[in-house]
């Protein structure tokens, strides 16, 4: 399967740090969040990425082109001009970056790049968002389910720690419980090409129309994830993305000492 990323957004709520970079390639421990999100579909066995470019997508290429220098130790020999590269750090995959132009809405960016999709069923997520899901049980639900779409649900931490209370004593103190209760897009799809006929131009919004669409024609699944999963949206999304890091980040399902699920999908 093949992997769409949507990075071309402008991340204004996280202006800090997007001033100078698009949103996938703020760093969390040292890393583009994007990075993160590749090493997670990478883990279950997906390594051909399609990244939709937009705002400042110049410097996603200029990432992955440097990729090996960036990771590895280099021996650079001024006096014969060459280069050796140790330690050589890869990756499996195979990425294709295509500029999908700054004001293209999200599904525009998606129906930009349909001819390097092929005909098989695919992974499309946003550029912003981590989790500890489970990509071979979100696949099998979607092949269950024979619908065109399947999104994954969530329910968002809340901002604000909470009180459990009896009177005017405090029995126990929750950091970040859930939040009320609703369920909400957390991306994270599994995608028939055939979804591309529902998106008009570079104007259209997937999470309008086609969504509504799929809904509406009972072609969008559903699967629940009650486990990890956050955003980057703001400054203090990414700061809570780095002390996770610092101790032990849920999302870091590569780096689990089983192996048990890692089947290829």
């Amino acid at each position: 399967m093949k992997c769409v990323i949507l990075a071309g957004g402008l991340g204004t709520r996280l202006a800090e740090e997007t001033d100078t970079r698009p949103k996938p390639m703020v760093e969390v421990g040292g890393h583009p969040i994007i990075w993160h999100i590749m090493k997670i579909y990478s883990y279950y066995g997906i390594h051909e990425f399609v990244i939709c470019l937009g705002y400042k997508g110049y410097l996603i290429k200029q990432y992955f082109l440097n990729y090996y220098e960036r990771l590895s130790d280099i021996t650079v020999n001024l006096r014969e001009n060459t280069t050796t590269i140790h330690n050589n750090k890869s990756e499996p995959w195979k990425i294709t970056l295509v500029d999908t132009g700054e004001e293209t809405m999200t599904g525009g960016r998606l129906k930009r790049i349909g001819k390097y999709l092929g005909e098989e069923d695919f992974c499309f997520t946003y550029g912003d968002g981590l989790a500890n899901i489970d990509l071979n049980s979100l696949l099998e639900s979607h092949k269950k389910e024979q619908c065109l779409a399947t999104v994954t649900a969530v329910q968002p931490p809340g901002r604000f720690g909470s009180l459990d209370l009896e009177g005017n004593k405090v029995l126990s103190f929750k950091e970040k419980p859930k939040g009320d209760g609703y369920w909400i897009n957390g991306g994270f799809f599994i995608l028939s090409p055939k979804v591309l006929s529902l998106i008009g131009d570079d104007s259209t919004i997937w999470e309008k129309t086609p969504m509504e669409t799929l809904a509406k024609n009972k072609q969008m699944n559903v699967y629940f994830h009650d486990g990890f999963w956050q955003p980057m949206d703001t400054l203090r999304d990414k700061l809570y993305l780095e002390n996770l890091w610092g101790n032990k980040a849920p999302w870091k399902v590569w780096d689990k000492i089983s192996i048990e699920k890692k089947v290829c999908l």
